[in-house]
């Protein structure tokens, strides 16, 4: 049994057992792929894959325990690079982040440009996806932290923690009629077409369960991952806009108005992951803390020790985290 064996049958999973996809990622053939999973299935006397033909078509119940497994062994493997790197090269490394659009733009840039600045050896990527594709990308090892606030059911198999809460606003023209109302209901917004947040994204379930709760049904006219898209749409009179207050610029935004929509909806919070097992690097944990500076070394391995995530939230219930 070898490594690239294991790496193989992993990636297989990963691209939906797409053998061709999964040998262009590696950069490799794909006879060669297929052979040596063959080598590793007559090794182990059991099938991995089920086939039809020469396609794959399906995981047999024991290839989901051996693709399992072997994740963490390649995870494994990963750490010890990583510990490797710690001790030669501390300050030299990369860091891949998954995240929405609107913690990219509007939470994360002083946060970056101050870890560059510390660490200038250190390549930083920034993935941005659905809540599914960021949890999927750091499950899958593709990215060392995920920052999600929707949808925290996807990362289970993640230790997650907590950074800080955010409100919503609504966001109108100057000339719209709510302009003027500082504490509207949801009566009022109920009455004009919303442009708001795909279903899954930043906090978009606190609005459709607050106008449930107040017997109305939102008219949802337009939606999008992206904050800055949802202000064109609004800017143009397709609707009101519902978005998280961080994401509102008063300077960029000035022809717009932002009203308060705390009393509305209830806050959400942003958190921070990476899979369990992981060696975090010391700028890792100094990313960390820079992004939430209540997330310092001695609580993050304290959570890391913590096996269940309520056990993880009553680590944190003594501390005030901030709003953005």
């Amino acid at each position: 049994m070898k490594l690239q064996q294991l790496r193989y049958i992993v990636e297989v999973a990963n691209h939906s057992l797409n053998v061709s996809a999964t040998a262009e990622s590696l950069f490799t053939s794909q006879p060669g792929i297929s052979k040596q999973v063959r080598m590793l299935e007559d090794e182990l006397g059991i099938q991995v894959f089920e086939r039809s033909g020469k396609h794959l078509t399906q995981i047999t119940p024991a290839g989901q325990d051996i693709i399992r497994i072997a994740s963490e062994i390649l995870g494994k493997v990963e750490s010890i690079k990583a510990v490797a790197s710690q001790h030669t090269h501390p300050d030299q490394g990369t860091l891949n982040i998954s995240t929405t659009h609107t913690q990219a733009r509007y939470a994360l840039p002083d946060v970056i440009k101050g870890f560059i600045a510390r660490y200038p050896k250190v390549s930083l990527h920034m993935h941005q996806g659905t809540p599914v594709q960021i949890s999927e990308s750091v499950a899958k090892g593709t990215s060392d932290f995920a920052i999600a606030t929707e949808a925290l059911h996807l990362y289970q198999d993640l230790i997650m923690l907590p950074c800080y809460h955010w409100n919503r606003c609504i966001l109108v023209p100057r000339e719209h009629p709510l302009a003027v109302i500082s504490k509207p209901t949801i009566a009022d917004i109920a009455k004009y077409p919303l442009v708001t947040y795909v279903f899954g994204f930043t906090g978009r379930s606190e609005l459709d369960t607050a106008f449930s709760r107040a017997g109305y049904e939102p008219k949802v006219v337009f939606t999008a991952t992206d904050a800055d898209v949802i202000k064109t749409y609004v800017r143009l009179g397709v609707g009101i806009g519902v978005l998280a207050s961080m994401a509102v610029d008063p300077a960029q935004d000035h022809d717009l108005v932002a009203l308060d929509a705390s009393h509305l909806f209830a806050s959400s919070t942003t958190k921070i992951g990476f899979r369990k097992g992981t060696f975090l690097r010391s700028y890792m944990y100094d990313f960390m803390e820079r992004f939430a500076p209540h997330l310092t070394r001695e609580r993050v391995d304290r959570a890391i020790t913590l096996k269940a995530p309520d056990e993880i939230d009553r680590l944190f219930e003594g501390i005030e985290l901030p709003y953005r």
